[in-house]
């Protein structure tokens, strides 16, 4: 197959082709998603050489694991942004911990709480479309409120759990659940409203 074949492959195509350990459509991949995923990687982890790791390690796990990306869901773009965000968070969390005991990285470990896993009945999302709403997303964003905003960052991209937002905030548990779950609900409304 010519690398010029795997320029017009889909996403879904790639990825059946790179469950069929074809090299040359991760390579493809790679150029179609790498500077999406480096960008959100770099936003979690600002170090050049540490997010320049954990781009490569993303297309490892990719590489390695195919077989526990969905086919029939199709998601590409939503599993490789979640593999990158989850790679990116998890790595940014080992540093905070760095002396302390954190737990093994191994197969197990990596299936669990790195490789992404959606429900069924998720909308697929594709580049194109991602790209489209994300004005609208924006605007949506912009609608929530400074502490709301303050607490998906904290979560997003700082991966911090419910609890150790508490912790850091000094508020109760309940408080954080439902400021998330209140941005979270307005996000969603605005979006459906557009």
């Amino acid at each position: 197959m010519s690398l010029s074949r795997f320029r017009d492959l889909s996403d879904l195509e790639l990825m059946q082709e790179i469950s069929r350990f074809e090299s040359r459509a991760l390579e493809e991949l790679y150029d179609r998603y790498s500077p999406l995923l480096y960008t959100i990687i770099k936003k979690i982890s600002p170090n050049q050489s540490t997010a320049e790791k954990i781009l490569a390690d993303v297309f490892v796990i990719i590489w390695r694991k195919i077989s526990r990306f969905d086919m029939k869901c199709g998601n590409v773009y939503t599993w490789l942004v979640s593999l990158a965000r989850n790679k990116a968070v998890d790595s940014l969390r080992r540093e905070r911990v760095a002396g302390q005991t954190v737990q093994l990285y191994d197969d197990e470990y990596e299936d669990y709480f790195i490789l992404p896993t959606f429900d069924k009945n998720i909308d697929s999302v594709d580049f194109r479309t991602a790209f489209a709403i994300k004005p609208k997303i924006e605007k949506a964003l912009s609608k929530l409120t400074d502490t709301q905003k303050y607490v998906l960052h904290l979560a997003y991209y700082e991966g911090y759990s419910v609890d150790e937002i508490s912790d850091k905030l000094n508020v109760p548990i309940e408080t954080v659940r439902s400021k998330v779950m209140n941005a979270l609900h307005n996000l969603r409304d605005f979006l459906v409203r557009e």
